[in-house]
């Protein structure tokens, strides 16, 4: 601590020499010149440091012990900032570099998010400019708690944010919202139908009673699993308790088999660059940008817009709201031209794969498939048939309010 106290007052190196050099150390001691790194050096010769407002005493009381005292050097702040003194450029850059640090220092230069996996960054940055905050924000003026709350309105994806204000990074944590299971409503009564036709692997009933077997073929709207269950009385007692309704519930497998189709013209219009180009310069500082291309107007009826953009980046690797922009403007031209038959089909082919693969969904899967591709009228055809296997029930809820018929009538006596 002592050394930085030194440091920030300065410091003087000195040198004495004479017959008695101690007394000029006994009458530095006596009148409060405070004095440290005392080395001698040979007979009749000492060096120490003094205090910058000390010197000039120092010297004088070296006269009175007869003894010669000289400057070796000097340092500290008062030393360098007199360099400075006729130098009102540096001078004059240095006081604006440190109010620099001491303003920018005020604003948000980063956000950073993390914690979020399904809702992308790019969202919620986006989302957080809208709020107030993006590079160049003043920082105090950032309402951290309000502004997490809104964005929580805003991005339903989200059940909790926190924003934390580090020095020029403001840092936005995130947890995404947890979907909760799906509640069966129970008093909805109804039956298990078949979406597609197909025929039947496997049947797993959690509710009603089957209505196929496997091995049955179904045709689409097929009642798979009935609600409609018959309640038989005890064995040998030959009481009829009737019908009950309920929600049925369960899952069908089935071998399936399903045709798609996609086509595409073998003549397209494609784009033909002239050659011609403009390019925009702009640059954008905290937030604001600022164009060097004034009013000028893109003269062009159909163009590529390219953007190239040059981030500032600290050593560390971490970008700095400063960037250099540049728009690069290509006017083309449409002409027609042939599509090679090879890549449409390879391109029809995915698109078919990928419907098939939608259709189905993550429980089904397919067994097999097979292409066919002609050629009509201009028009290149593809046709998939997949043979799959799937689960095909469906429930339905039944019309209208009904009555389970094991339930007595309002008013019905069953005392006999």
């Amino acid at each position: 601590m002592q050394k930085v106290i030194n440091f920030l007052r300065g410091s003087v190196r000195l040198e004495a020499e004479g017959a008695f050099p101690e007394r000029f150390l006994n009458l530095c001691a006596q009148n409060g010149v405070a004095f440290w790194a005392v080395e001698w050096l040979e007979t009749g010769r000492v060096a120490i440091t003094v205090p910058r407002r000390d010197a000039k005493r120092a010297q004088a009381l070296g006269e009175r012990a007869s003894c010669q005292v000289k400057r070796q050097k000097s340092g500290g702040v008062p030393f360098f900032l007199a360099r400075f003194r006729r130098r009102y450029a540096l001078l004059t850059g240095l006081v604006l570099s440190l109010a620099a640090v001491c303003v920018l220092s005020q604003f948000v230069l980063t956000v950073e998010v993390s914690g979020n996996e399904t809702v992308t960054t790019a969202e919620i940055l986006t989302e957080l400019r809208r709020l107030g905050v993006r590079p160049g924000v003043y920082g105090p003026g950032i309402d951290p708690a309000a502004t997490a709350q809104k964005l929580l309105l805003q991005l339903d994806d989200l059940s909790w944010c926190a924003i934390n204000l580090k020095g020029t990074v403001a840092e936005v944590l995130v947890r995404e919202r947890i979907e909760p299971p799906e509640v069966v409503d129970e008093t909805e009564l109804g039956d298990v139908v078949a979406a597609v036709p197909g025929i039947v692997t496997q049947v797993e009933v959690l509710g009603g009673e089957p209505a196929v077997e496997e091995g049955n073929t179904v045709v689409e709207g097929q009642v798979l699993i009935t609600g409609n269950i018959h309640m038989e009385g005890a064995q040998y007692s030959g009481i009829d308790l009737g019908w009950r309704q309920v929600r049925a519930q369960g899952r069908v497998y089935a071998r399936t088999w399903r045709t798609l189709e996609a086509e595409i013209p073998l003549t397209a219009q494609v784009k033909a660059y002239t050659g011609e180009k403009q390019s925009f310069w702009s640059l954008s500082l905290l937030g604001w940008r600022v164009n060097f291309y004034g009013n000028s107007s893109i003269s062009y009826e159909r163009y590529d817009k390219i953007s190239d953009v040059w981030t500032a980046r600290l050593p560390g690797g971490q970008e700095m709201p400063l960037s250099l922009t540049r728009e690069t403007v290509r006017a083309y031209q449409t002409v027609s031209a042939q599509v090679d038959p090879a890549a449409a089909e390879a391109l029809l082919r995915g698109q078919l794969e990928e419907d098939l693969l939608d259709a189905l969904g993550e429980k089904g899967e397919v067994v097999s498939m097979d292409f066919t591709t002609r050629e009509q009228s201009g028009m290149l055809l593809v046709r998939l048939q997949a043979e799959c296997r799937e689960e095909i029930g469906r429930f339905v809820p039944y019309e209208g309010q009904q009555k389970n018929e094991t339930q007595p009538e309002e008013g019905q006596d069953l005392s006999g």
